[in-house]
């Protein structure tokens, strides 16, 4: 007998909140990989700054590629374990039997991803204003929105290449060459928006920029998740 749809669509929500649920909650026990990334990312911040140099309006100029690029780099060092554990212990293939939908292995990956990402990004973005010297915290209003939509496409395609690639020997190479060149309107779309809002221009601009991050947003996440089931096949 076939589950009534209603049932099969409470199953599928159960089945990817368990999975984001256990992802943030072994990122919360461990501690160590978060303290990593962030620390990353913060020594990311301090090298860009030394390397643009002490003139305060170039600082200001390219931070919103420099934060940007500390999110993705930090991202990517989350992606790579983002199937680790689950390989050691042999449990990917499980979870990939379970009774159900295969991406909503996808989608639980994404929000757990998103919750890492995110908690990142609360320390790196005020840390970014102060070394640069930005009024993050008076534009954080305008920025959140950019912050959010960039990272969803970040996350997006970070997990569904971070499957393709568990099963690749050198899939520490392997993911960042696959997912660099398909960031790049994300990253684009982003660092414009950032610059709108950090450095100031006009409004309708900020919109335009905005609506292109949700456009894309919804292309690779609908993509990400129709291919998902595919790409994780032995």
């Amino acid at each position: 007998m076939s589950a009534h749809p209603s049932e099969s669509g409470a199953g599928e929500i159960s089945r990817i909140l368990a999975v984001a649920w256990k992802d943030v909650l072994m990122e919360a026990r461990s501690r160590a990989n978060f303290a990593a990334v962030v620390g990353f990312a913060v020594l990311m911040l301090v090298l860009f700054g030394f390397a643009l140099g002490p003139d305060s309006r170039a600082l200001a100029q390219a931070a919103a590629g420099v934060l940007w690029l500390t999110v993705i780099f930090s991202s990517v060092l989350a992606f790579g374990r983002t199937y680790q554990l689950e390989l050691e212990d042999g449990a990917l293939d499980s979870l990939l039997m379970y009774p159900g939908d295969r991406r909503s292995l996808f989608l639980g990956k994404v929000i757990g991803a998103l919750a890492f990402v995110f908690a990142v990004e609360a320390i790196v973005v005020p840390l970014a204003g102060i070394l640069y010297g930005l009024p993050v915290l008076v534009a954080l209003p305008d920025l959140l929105p950019i912050m959010v939509l960039g990272t969803i496409g970040i996350v997006a395609l970070g997990t569904f290449y971070a499957g393709m690639a568990s099963r690749v020997r050198a899939r520490e190479v392997l993911l960042p060459l696959l997912l660099f060149p398909m960031l790049a309107p994300i990253v684009i779309a982003a660092v414009k928006a950032t610059d709108v809002v950090l450095i100031g221009d006009a409004i309708a601009e900020r919109v335009n920029w905005l609506g292109l991050l949700a456009g894309f947003d919804a292309i690779f996440l609908a993509a990400a998740y129709l291919l998902f089931g595919a790409v994780v096949e032995d």
